[in-house]
């Protein structure tokens, strides 16, 4: 397997870092079982995200308009989110929601680090249950693990399958905005975001928008020069 690394400034330059490095490593399979069944996906086999400063605005990816592509997350979508992640509500049809797992993990990890204090390891929030193998569509976040450190709150998330482009900026602009809510009910300031995957993939409907994005031609051989020589760090 390989194993890829990136470090970020913000949200939107490790959402255009994981975009272009995926278009250049990606490993190309035909999807057996899952969401888009017989499509194919470009996919890391694992990476690790670290992300210094999540909170800085914008929370989501720079599309410049001179490309004509639209933003992967509409601007409001945020805050019709947040709710899924933070609460047990379910809509009409839905197996699951985020929220249902973790609405009072988020509570007690408050608690935990407000009462017990900070030097803990056993400030984890799990998702998903024995059960949950048997849905259709398992939960994609399976775990946010805390640590609060130098007085700031810092998260660790991993995440068995995620759609790159449209999942992670809003599963992580969502996930940045529930962490700055723990961090003010903590009393401690706001920290980094650690995301791993080994699941983290582009769909081939999206394949074209990528490269348009990322000035990169030709997905899984981008290793043969066929991607834009600048600096993606430089590009986000």
């Amino acid at each position: 397997m390989r194993l890829e690394f990136i470090q970020a400034r913000d949200l939107p330059d490790a959402w255009f870092q994981c975009v272009y490095r995926l278009l250049e490593t990606g490993r190309e399979y035909v999807i057996e079982r899952g969401s888009y069944q017989g499509q194919k996906r470009l996919e890391f086999d694992y990476i690790t995200i670290h992300i210094k400063y999540p909170g800085v605005r914008p929370l989501l990816p720079d599309i410049p308009p001179s490309l004509g592509i639209p933003n992967p997350v509409p601007e409001d979508y945020l805050d019709e989110y947040l709710p899924y992640l933070m609460t047990s509500a379910k809509q009409p049809g839905e197996d699951y929601t985020y929220g249902q797992y973790l609405e009072h993990q988020i509570a007690e990890v408050i608690r935990m680090y407000k009462e017990d204090g900070h030097a803990t390891n056993q400030a984890y929030m799990t998702v998903g249950d024995p059960q949950s193998i048997y849905l259709t569509d398992p939960p994609c976040l399976r775990g946010i693990d805390t640590r609060v450190q130098d007085g700031k709150l810092h998260f660790i998330v991993y995440f068995r399958s995620w759609d790159l482009w449209n999942g992670f900026p809003a599963n992580l602009g969502a996930i940045q905005l529930l962490k700055e809510y723990m961090a003010s009910s903590i009393g401690v300031d706001d920290g980094e975001i650690i995301a791993a995957s080994k699941g983290l993939h582009l769909y081939d409907y999206v394949w074209e928008l990528a490269k348009l994005r990322t000035m990169c031609e030709n997905p899984s051989a981008l290793s043969k020069g066929n991607c834009s020589n600048e600096d993606p760090t430089q590009r986000a």
